[in-house]
């Protein structure tokens, strides 16, 4: 056999799963025996494409055996294949597109590697049935490897990719690195990676529902109240030509009043907050608003607040009455 054989154990194979509970993993496991117990890929160098790959499919099988050769007898009894082979069927579980005329691409022209052909078939169980946040993966992360990796881009003009931060892990020339052992280091960082954008796309979805029912709820459309600190200005800017300005409670439990901009990444607002509160905190603020608990005004004018919900609320309607 040309490959090396990994026989992993579920939870150890899983360096970057501290969000995920034990109870997911046994459940994984149970629902990958007899499905699939061997995934192979090609040896020696590896790119960020097979890389993100496995790490993708050992989220869903983390005891899934990898063998890394390029033998195709021994490829052809694995249950999965990628990145190798020269076969895309995604019924048979082969993922590769470097044959002839490549595996395919998205409806924007970017061709499918080995990641994306994965996530098209196993994104939406990665991602615990959401599609939204299996398509925000697929945008945000999935497709950006996939161009590179298939020279639809070129590159990272400035700084540095993803990508080609992946391919560092490989052993330079100077080195006598064990291909192998770098790869599995490369798939616990693109893991990790990979877990972290699944909590951020899901965070995304579940904060959007949270505010659109805070603007729907509103009894002021021109302010909008939330229980908790959620991200909102793109869902605001999207669902609500009113919405002058947010109330939200801080983390340390005081309120917050904050101008909502003209468009996401804008300095600019849609209504400022008063200009005589501009840098005041404390005795002075408390002075010019009557609020006995007022704690600060940006200079900006974009961000203030008091101790209490009901004060932060007087703000609001004087910020309106401005």
């Amino acid at each position: 056999m040309n490959g090396v054989t990994h026989h992993e154990n579920p939870v150890e194979s899983r360096p970057f799963s501290t969000c995920v509970l034990l109870s997911e993993i046994n459940k994984r496991d149970y629902r990958m025996t007899g499905q699939v117990q061997v995934i192979a890929t090609h040896n020696g160098n590896f790119h960020a494409d097979d890389v993100f790959a496995v790490a993708a499919l050992k989220h869903i099988f983390p005891s899934v055996e990898l063998i890394r050769t390029r033998d195709l007898d021994v490829i052809a009894k694995a249950d999965i294949v990628l990145d190798v082979g020269g076969i895309y069927n995604a019924e048979k579980n082969r993922f590769d597109h470097h044959q002839k005329g490549g595996a395919g691409a998205r409806e924007n022209g970017i061709p499918f590697s080995s990641f994306g052909l994965i996530w098209q078939k196993y994104g939406l169980e990665i991602c615990d049935g959401n599609q939204e946040v299996s398509n925000s993966l697929d945008k945000n992360l999935v497709s950006s490897i996939d161009a590179i990796d298939c020279g639809y881009v070129e590159g990272v003009a400035t700084g540095i990719s993803l990508s080609q931060t992946i391919s560092m892990f490989n052993p330079t020339w100077q080195e006598d690195g064990d291909f192998d052992a770098c790869f599995d280091e490369a798939v616990a960082f693109a893991s990790r990676i990979l877990t972290r954008f699944i909590a951020a796309a899901s965070g995304g979805v579940n904060a959007r529902s949270i505010v659109a029912n805070a603007i729907e709820k509103a009894s002021d459309p021109r302010v909008i109240v939330l229980e908790q600190y959620t991200p909102w200005k793109t869902t605001v800017l999207n669902l609500s030509q009113d919405a002058l300005f947010m109330v939200y409670p801080s983390q340390t439990g005081q309120w917050r009043i904050q101008t909502v901009p003209v468009e996401l990444g804008s300095f600019e607002d849609r209504k400022k907050l008063p200009a005589p509160w501009a840098g005041l905190s404390d005795k002075e603020l408390q002075n010019v608003t009557g609020l006995e608990d007022a704690m600060f005004c940006h200079n900006g004018l974009f961000i203030a607040g008091c101790a209490s919900f009901e004060n932060t609320m007087k703000m609001a309607k004087m910020a309106l009455d401005y």
